[in-house]
C-alpha cells in the first residue's frame, strides 16, 4: 500500500533545501568577490563635507554704514541674534539651543585637556622615576668603583 509520503521519497532529490537563511546557491554571494565592486566614487561628498564648505564661505554684509566680509556661519548667527533681540521666540529658542551645545561641546573639550594633562603628568612622573632609578644606580656603581680601586691600590 503506497501513501503520498511514499511516492515523494521514492524520486531523488537533487535541489537543495531552499528558504529563510538559505537562499539558491547561484544567488549567493561569490568568495572573494565584493559586493560593491565599484565602490563608492572618489569625488563623492557626504552632507557633512558640503554644509562645512558652505558655512565658510565669504559673504558680504553691511553693518553699521560699513561692508565687511564674515562667514555664512557668521552672518546667519548674527542674524539669529539680531532677531531674538528683537523679540523673535522661535529665534530665542533657537540661540538658547545652540548656546547650550555650544557649552556642552567646550565642557567635553575642557574634561579632554585635564584627563590628557593628567595623564602628561602620569608620564612625566614615570619618566622622573626611571631617571632616578638610573642615577641611583649610576651612583651606587660609582660608589662600587671607587671603593674596588681603593682596594686595588692598598
Amino acid at each position: 500500500m503506497s501513501t503520498k509520503d511514499d511516492k515523494q521519497d521514492d524520486g531523488p532529490r537533487t535541489a537543495k533545501a531552499v528558504g529563510y537563511g538559505t537562499p539558491p546557491e547561484g544567488t549567493r554571494f561569490k568568495k572573494g568577490v565584493s559586493g560593491n565592486p565599484r565602490g563608492r566614487p572618489k569625488g563623492s561628498l557626504n552632507v557633512a563635507t558640503v554644509l562645512t564648505r558652505t558655512l565658510r564661505e565669504k559673504v558680504a554684509i553691511n553693518e553699521n554704514g560699513r561692508r565687511r566680509t564674515v562667514t555664512k556661519l557668521e552672518a546667519a548667527l548674527k542674524q539669529l541674534v539680531n532677531q531674538a533681540a528683537a523679540g523673535d521666540l522661535r529665534a530665542l529658542r533657537h540661540l538658547t539651543a545652540l548656546a547650550n551645545d555650544a557649552e556642552a561641546q567646550q565642557n567635553v573639550r575642557d574634561t579632554k585637556l585635564q584627563d590628557l594633562s593628567e595623564l602628561d603628568r602620569d608620564v612625566m612622573q614615570g619618566i622622573l622615576r626611571r631617571f632616578q632609578v638610573t642615577e641611583e644606580q649610576r651612583n651606587s656603581s660609582e660608589g662600587e668603583d671607587h671603593h674596588d680601586h681603593d682596594v686595588e691600590r692598598c
